[in-house]
């Protein structure tokens, strides 16, 4: 499956507007038995408080699937993204209510290289804090 993203179509400085994604404590256990990271911080309140921790927070690994599901979502096709890599920068801290927490993910076309690939920089925030530093991708585009 090819990008539905045109490559001529996009210009360097081009925003893809943010999406909301809602992580709740439950999302939390289905990925500990996806991953196999059954860590407590990600599952037990009074563990992650003990270690000094505000509440249970999100997998690293969660907060970055949750960008990379944006830029495949933008791309139109998961294999278009042949580089990805982030920082941890914050934590996404999910309270156990109905709501959770949302991680809002945007994005940024910043280079154009040769071959039809763009550079996206991403950005992602839970509430005021910025969870990912240094996020990028590079998307191979039709």
């Amino acid at each position: 499956m090819a990008a539905t993203v045109k490559y001529d179509e996009v210009e360097v400085g081009q925003e893809i507007p943010a999406v909301d994604y809602n992580v709740r404590r439950p999302d939390l256990v289905m990925y500990a038995g996806a991953s196999g990271d059954f860590n407590q911080i990600h599952w037990n309140e009074r563990f992650a408080k003990m270690v000094g921790l505000p509440d249970v927070i999100a997998h690293g690994m969660y907060t970055m699937a949750q960008a990379g599901r944006f830029v495949t979502d933008w791309a139109g096709d998961p294999g278009a993204v042949v580089d990805f890599g982030v920082r941890f920068s914050s934590m996404v801290v999910v309270p156990d209510d109905d709501q959770g927490a949302t991680i809002s993910v945007s994005g940024v076309v910043e280079e154009k290289l040769e071959d039809k690939r763009v550079v996206v920089g991403l950005t992602a925030r839970s509430g005021e804090a910025r969870v990912l530093s240094k996020a990028r991708a590079v998307v191979q585009l039709s």
